[in-house]
């Protein structure tokens, strides 16, 4: 169904090809998964299926890439619209309507099906992917998990052949992201569609795929492999499979279920040592009794007449990590705007550091509170990596360089001379992230962090969070990567239709969760471990 012979991409201006003699055959009914750190090549992949690469993205392609016979140098993507389906990182990149219904049914009306065909499928996909209370919503109301969806279920109206994913689960909570990927199994088992997906939370994914394709970037080739073989020695791994390497399991699982099959003997051999290293966790844990960072008291606030947010109060202290989390549309990203004064409540009150954010201005905001939302772009405004940098040296008056090292730590290698928008959504994210760290904000605020990162930035991410924290910087997450949460929360609150339903510490939150647990928890049950490296460090002290 996809054939890449020989097949290499070389951008303008750069010194090495982004993807170099890649030869791949995917057959139909298959669900293939990408993966590979940020920035090696993987979007560039996906887009070479229908032609983005080259007509719409420029470089240079050699080699032969078909889809269904059709050559995709020859066939621009508006000829292979009826065969391929492409779910872009950024949803709203490729919205052309207004409202969810309108979005559903686009592209059917451009390749001309009858209304009733299109009435049919729309039905169908609302249901299927749980957005029909979602149906007359203007899209740019909706969370960017309610977006995502919408962007999946535009492309599955049409019913393509051929069905590619960009980090399709990386905005959806846990639960919306389970239900997309058994719609995903389902049409590739039940209807032979054949789907080509890149995504960084393995955890979710990988049990999934029927082959795994890992890109190395730098001219090295593809590697190509059934999920348990490529897993053995992948430089990418989900949570399951480091814990099925560090007690030698072999087979390495891939999914909880077989997992927990294995971990007996580990239990038994962590059992007396749970409580112990519960108690050295939160003992390392930054937080500065009675420094109050933030306060939220009996806030409320409205998207026209929608309640987002209802009667939340909570206060964080100078030193803590808070992980926000629920549901898609819950009201987190509500929260962390009116934090930084986007918002102002229809009732309550909200400080951070003894002021109304809604009243700060300027540099004097942005000295007491900084955020980072799920579009990072939207904080980009020049035309360079080293631009940008520049502008947010002098926007802060910090020392010159400052934002160019803190990028330099979070996303090596990113060249000066890039454009914003050509870089991976990972590297987007670490610039922006940068522009906000500049300022040494005291309360950072970030919205889905990890949202395009793979495991090694996510770790370099946690490691700067933690210095954050260890600082005295007051920082909430709002995040659906419950390994993140896991990893670096000292605090786990969790909203329902804008109400806080749980607030504690992360161990006590999680554990026994079935939505917001990490797979190490769901393995180790009933014991309170959270992450590999708990485990790890556990082990290494009892030994």
């Amino acid at each position: 169904m996809i054939r890449f012979e020989d097949v290499s991409v070389v951008y303008d201006g750069a010194s090495s090809p982004v993807l170099s003699h890649v030869d791949l055959h995917v057959p139909e009914g298959e669900l293939v998964l990408v993966v590979g750190r940020t920035g090696t090549g993987k979007s560039t992949l996906l887009k070479c299926v229908n032609g983005l690469v080259p007509h719409f993205t420029g470089g240079t392609l050699s080699g032969r890439v078909t889809v269904a016979g059709r050559d995709t140098r020859l066939h621009p993507p508006r000829e292979l619209a009826d065969v391929v389906g492409i779910v872009p990182q950024d949803p709203l990149s490729g919205f052309v309507t207004d409202m969810v219904e309108d979005e559903l049914a686009y592209g059917m009306e451009s390749i001309g099906l009858a209304p009733d065909v299109m009435r049919r499928r729309v039905e169908e996909t609302l249901d299927l992917l749980g957005l029909a209370d979602l149906r007359h919503r203007p899209l740019l109301s909706l969370s960017g998990g309610q977006r995502q969806r919408v962007a999946i279920g535009a492309v599955l109206t049409t019913h393509p052949q051929v069905l590619v994913l960009d980090e399709p689960t990386s905005a959806l909570d846990p639960g919306a992201a389970e239900e997309v990927l058994a719609a995903l199994q389902r049409l590739v088992h039940d209807l032979g569609v054949t789907v080509l997906l890149a995504e960084h939370r393995l955890e979710r994914v990988v049990q999934y795929a029927d082959r795994v394709v890992v890109v190395h970037g730098g001219g090295v080739a593809l590697e190509v492999g059934l999920p348990h073989d490529i897993m053995v020695t992948a430089p990418v791994a989900p949570p399951v499979v480091e814990l099925g390497r560090l007690a030698g399991w072999d087979p390495l699982p891939l999914t909880v279920r077989d997992a927990r099959r294995a971990a007996g003997p580990l239990r038994e051999r962590l059992a007396p040592l749970a409580d112990d290293a519960v108690r050295r966790s939160r003992a390392t844990l930054h937080v500065l009794d009675g420094e109050v960072a933030l306060t939220v008291d009996d806030l409320v606030v409205r998207h026209g007449a929608v309640p987002a947010l209802r009667g939340v109060t909570l206060a964080a202290d100078r030193g803590e990590i808070v992980a926000v989390m629920g549901r898609n549309g819950a009201g987190k990203s509500t929260l962390l705007s009116t934090l930084v004064g986007l918002h102002v409540p229809a009732s309550g009150a909200v400080s951070v550091g003894g002021e109304m954010p809604s009243r700060l201005r300027g540099r004097e905001l942005i000295r007491r509170v900084g955020l980072v939302p799920q579009e990072p772009t939207d904080l980009l405004v020049a035309d360079s990596v080293g631009a940008e940098c520049t502008a947010s040296d002098r926007d802060c008056a910090a020392v010159a360089g400052t934002t160019r090292a803190v990028l330099d730590r979070l996303a090596p290698g990113v060249d000066d001379s890039t454009h914003p928008r050509d870089l991976s959504e990972g590297q987007r994210l670490a610039l922006a992230l940068s522009v906000v760290l500049a300022a040494e904000p005291p309360v950072l605020l970030l919205d889905e962090p990890t949202r395009g990162l793979d495991y090694a930035a996510k770790r370099r991410l946690v490691a700067t969070l933690r210095d954050l924290a260890a600082d005295g910087h007051c920082v909430v997450l709002a995040t659906h990567d419950v390994e993140l949460a896991a990893e670096v929360a000292t605090r786990v609150v969790v909203l329902a239709d804008g109400e806080i339903v749980a607030d504690g510490p992360a161990t006590d939150v999680v554990v026994g969760s079935p939505m917001f647990a990490p797979q190490v928890s769901k393995v180790l049950s009933p014991q309170p471990w959270l992450t590999v490296s708990e485990v790890t460090a556990a082990l290494v002290v009892a030994s």
